[in-house]
């Protein structure tokens, strides 16, 4: 069975980093730097965007980040990221960050973030490539799926939109 042809379940490419914040990515506000959590979140975006397609791919768009609370120095910083849409070259790539304090296990972990990034699998010379299909295997994957579906539909009229109005100046 060939991937390409058949798809594969999001659970293939699924990928989780964790990192410990330090005083280093700190804000004049003394908490961690939201870019820095872009940036941890569009690493492991990236991650599960080669693995799903087998190769190189590029971040292509942001399409939402949400910070929900802050993070702190000291924190473990945790990413949980998966791919939720495959089409043809491009992918949508779901993130959830969470947080722990370091030093207190038995603290449940907190929801800090969530972001979706678009990623397009490139070739050595940089142009598209095929990628394989996305095959859920479960509820919450379909559900995932079909919201990405409904932000993709999103981007895509937006895009139209602006032209159409840009054609208008």
């Amino acid at each position: 069975m060939e991937p390409e042809l058949h798809g594969l379940a999001p659970s293939y490419a699924r990928v989780s980093l964790a990192i410990v914040t330090s005083g280093r990515e700190a804000n004049l506000l003394g908490n961690i730097h939201g870019g820095e959590i872009m940036k941890l979140a569009d690493s492991t975006a990236g991650a599960v965007a080669a693995r799903h397609s087998g190769g190189p791919a590029v971040t292509a768009a942001m399409d939402e980040m949400a910070f929900l609370e802050p993070v702190h120095v000291g924190d473990i910083v945790r990413t949980f990221s998966q791919v939720n849409w495959a089409g043809r070259s491009s992918m949508e790539i779901g993130v959830r960050v969470e947080t722990q304090p370091w030093n207190d296990p038995s603290t449940t972990s907190l929801h800090v973030a969530s972001a979706y990034f678009v990623f397009v699998a490139v070739d050595g010379a940089g142009r598209p490539r095929q990628i394989p299909g996305l095959v859920p295997e479960t509820p919450d994957e379909l559900r995932r799926m079909r919201e990405a579906e409904i932000r993709r539909a999103h981007r895509l009229a937006k895009k139209q939109e602006i032209d159409s109005a840009r054609r208008l100046d």
